[in-house]
């Protein structure tokens, strides 16, 4: 039997980028009929978890984690101020931004770090805690978790992010929590319409649930990141402020 194909951080990376063209070009007035924006929608619920998963993997393997998680709040402080920008403008006319993506995953990793420590050579399990250094670091963990409710997608990317970690060497304990999680984000939307055809565009539309679709793409990472200059660093932190907005 052929061994899977496999692929770099980088390659899957461009993937999810072409993924979230698709999801805007619905934006464009007449270009897309209104059945194939559901399809494009359903595509990309991928998007958020795979960079969550991507978050994960940097917090394992950054020299500091206070570093790493203080450039994801910068970079949602300078989408925070794009989203400004663009409302003010755009207020006349009713538009309004308030999508910020880098702000749930750096809430992500402060989690981590409430949960784990910020030196790098500690990993969950390591050494042993005691009762109220355990009870507070919980304590931290369900303040990120509630105020992530009001961040972009953290009622889904933040556990997500708590189970990749968590079950980093237990891929089927991984999947199976990954599912359900799917299940509740699902019994959470779903509300049957009239007919099965409205039913399946109100799922189309809240689909959330629908990021259990990664699971093809991790099964196809090969766990390194390949091409990492500053060039297509920025890049991709740029396009991101520009389609999670």
């Amino acid at each position: 039997m052929a061994a899977k194909k496999q692929y770099t951080a980088f390659q899957w990376k461009c993937f999810m980028a072409f993924l979230m063209v698709l999801d805007h070009l619905p934006y464009i007035p007449g270009l897309v009929p209104p059945t194939v924006t559901g399809i494009f929608h359903v595509l990309t619920r991928c998007v958020g978890v795979w960079f969550a998963y991507l978050a994960v993997e940097g917090f394992l393997h950054t020299k500091s984690r206070v570093r790493y998680m203080a450039r994801l709040f910068v970079w949602a402080g300078i989408m925070a101020l794009g989203n400004a920008l663009y409302n003010t403008i755009g207020a006349s006319r009713g538009l309004h931004l308030s999508n910020n993506i880098f702000l749930t995953l750096a809430l992500g990793v402060l989690m981590l770090n409430i949960l784990v420590g910020s030196n790098p050579a500690t990993q969950w399990g390591v050494r042993p805690r005691s009762a109220g250094e355990w009870t507070l670091r919980l304590f931290g963990v369900i303040l990120v978790l509630a105020a992530s409710l009001f961040s972009e997608g953290g009622i889904l990317i933040l556990p997500f992010l708590l189970i990749t970690y968590l079950c980093r060497e237990r891929m089927v304990l991984r999947n199976v929590l990954y599912f359900a999680l799917s299940a509740v984000l699902f019994l959470l939307v779903f509300v049957p319409y009239p007919t099965a055809q409205e039913t399946l565009q109100m799922l189309a539309f809240n689909s959330d649930f629908l990021f259990i679709t990664v699971l093809p793409v991790l099964s196809h990472y090969d766990g390194t990141r390949g091409p990492n200059t500053k060039g297509s660093k920025y890049f991709f932190m740029c396009f991101t402020l520009c389609t999670f907005g």
